[in-house]
């Protein structure tokens, strides 16, 4: 079968090429194939899946690191945990991360992730300094803001070229630890209250629980926090547990689901709490599981992942939230941020507004379920997530990215379409 994505969906038979050099990587193009560039696998997409892959993640050497200044340059297999054992110490950190670190660098880039932080430092590409794309006719381009091939690559998932190294810069930091600030909210419009009363949080997100109903609905944790000042910054990853084989899809069921979103919700025993934790348990709780996408068993799962416009959010989540009650589906995991104003990159996901994230495993009538969501969200004005989505319309893809037409023509002028191209691009016809 070959690789596949972090959520097993779809699969897709595969060949994958490694490569040591740069004389080997270009060596590759000129075998008369259709490639894409694979990292580590994250991807909740079919954007790193193709008949034909080229695997990145060995290509991982740092290159330079100026403590100084805070800026470090690596090549793009390098995972950002990686990236973190060097630089914490140091008294620095990456000044976007996304909720997990094993991304590659050059999968950070070329997804445009975001993290807690984006209403305040926007998009990863907001610390990218410059990178060099190799383009498959084998020039090799120093990209920086403002170049057309900067702006189509972060967010281009993969259909530019390759990310060969890149420099990015850091934040400072005097601690490995945060403080956070734990709310329980009674329900959604306390949920969005809470998150414009901490607007100004350097990092926020909020867990919902989709199960609650009537005066209840919506209810969840919201969570901020930022650096300490303690001098501490021992860092060392934490052990993980392991889920060594796939699990029956049958554990998780509505009374499954039912009963940890009590139990998560009822943990948390005050309404406002403070405590100090580390990196990992603020910024990547999930890293804590190794294979946690094993949950969802053979099958695995979908996320849904949608933004809507500010002054839209709350009714249109709320119309979400009915829909997904109506069809009786219940998400496993369902996370919301805030996020400031739209950047310049083509195909970039966040713009000013509300996202949520709805993890679902592949059962009977939930594709169903997700077109009708699509209508809701292209109704107020919103997208979804192209790193996290495998199954969307382009008509719906054509609704929320209006820069698609500008990132076609990038595609065509350099002749990318010809050497380049994975399931998600074709689906998608960019």
């Amino acid at each position: 079968m070959g690789l596949s994505n972090w959520t097993r969906y779809p699969k897709i038979a595969n060949n994958y090429f490694t490569f040591k050099n740069l004389e080997e990587l270009k060596k590759l193009f000129k075998a008369n194939r259709m490639y894409i560039p694979y990292g580590n696998g994250r991807s909740y997409s079919d954007c790193c899946l193709n008949e034909h892959i080229i695997y990145c993640k060995n290509y991982n050497y740092l290159l330079d690191f100026d403590k100084e200044k805070g800026e470090i340059q690596a090549q793009g297999g390098v995972l950002l945990s990686e990236v973190l054992e060097v630089i914490v110490p140091k008294g620095w950190f990456l000044k976007v991360t996304p909720g997990t670190k094993y991304i590659t660098l050059g999968g950070a880039i070329a997804a445009d992730v975001h993290g807690k932080n984006h209403h305040i430092d926007g998009c990863f590409s907001e610390a990218v300094l410059e990178f060099k794309l190799l383009l498959p006719s084998g020039d090799v381009i120093c990209c920086k803001k403002g170049d057309e091939l900067f702006h189509a690559t972060c967010g281009g998932l993969g259909l530019t070229g390759i990310i060969i190294d890149a420099r990015i810069q850091l934040k400072r930091i005097k601690s490995k630890n945060i403080k956070q600030i734990t709310i329980k909210t009674r329900n959604f419009e306390e949920t969005l209250d809470v998150f414009e009363k901490f607007a100004n949080a350097a990092f926020s997100v909020a867990w919902m629980d989709c199960f609650s109903k009537g005066r209840e609905k919506g209810r969840g944790i919201f969570m901020a926090g930022d650096f300490v000042d303690d001098g501490d910054l021992e860092y060392r990853s934490r052990p993980h547990l392991n889920i060594p084989f796939d699990l029956p899809s049958l554990i998780l069921n509505k009374f499954t689901i039912r009963v940890f979103n009590f139990l998560y919700y009822k943990k948390i025993r005050d309404e406002i709490s403070e405590e100090v934790v580390d990196i990992d348990k603020f910024f990547y709780p999930l890293d804590s599981i190794e294979n946690w996408n094993r949950i969802y068993g053979r099958r695995g799962f979908l996320q849904y992942q949608f933004i809507l416009p500010k002054n839209k959010s709350y009714e249109g989540i709320e119309e979400i939230l009915w829909t997904i009650a109506k069809h009786k589906k219940t998400p496993f995991l369902a996370v919301l941020k805030l996020h400031g104003k739209e950047n310049n990159n083509l195909l970039s996901f966040p713009l000013e507004g509300y996202s949520l994230a709805l993890d679902f495993k592949i059962e009977k009538g939930i594709f169903k379920l997700m077109e009708e969501l699509d209508k809701i969200v292209s109704k107020y004005g919103g997208r979804l997530n192209l790193y996290k989505d495998a199954r969307v319309s382009r008509e719906m893809f054509e609704n929320g990215y209006h820069k698609a037409k500008i990132f076609r023509e990038v595609r065509k002028k350099y002749e990318l379409y010809k050497y380049l191209q994975s399931r998600m691009s074709a689906r998608l016809s960019i």
